[in-house]
């Protein structure tokens, strides 16, 4: 059961880069790459309990907060790019 979910979330992942690749849109392609983020932290959990190394769970909490904060940083920087472009103020 383990090994399908693994699986399922590998699935997840290649259509979260698909779209990644494909978003018409910034936000979109920013909302794909956290969700392959997300995925990844599921993956690096499900493979830790598969394997018996409930270690692998410390490393899917930091990967998990390093993606929260580079996707945070990321936006940050769109959203003061867009409107030094559009000249307004913060």
């Amino acid at each position: 059961m383990l090994i399908a979910s693994a699986v399922a979330i590998l699935v997840v992942m290649a259509m979260a880069i698909i779209r990644a690749l494909l978003g018409p849109t910034i936000y979109d392609r920013i909302l794909a790459v956290n969700l392959f983020g997300t995925k990844t932290v599921l993956l690096i959990a499900v493979i830790g309990f598969l394997f018996g190394r409930p270690d692998f769970l410390d490393i899917a909490l930091v990967y998990a907060l390093i993606n929260f904060i580079s996707i945070v940083g990321v936006l940050r920087y769109f959203e003061y790019s867009r409107n030094e472009e559009e000249g307004g103020s913060l």
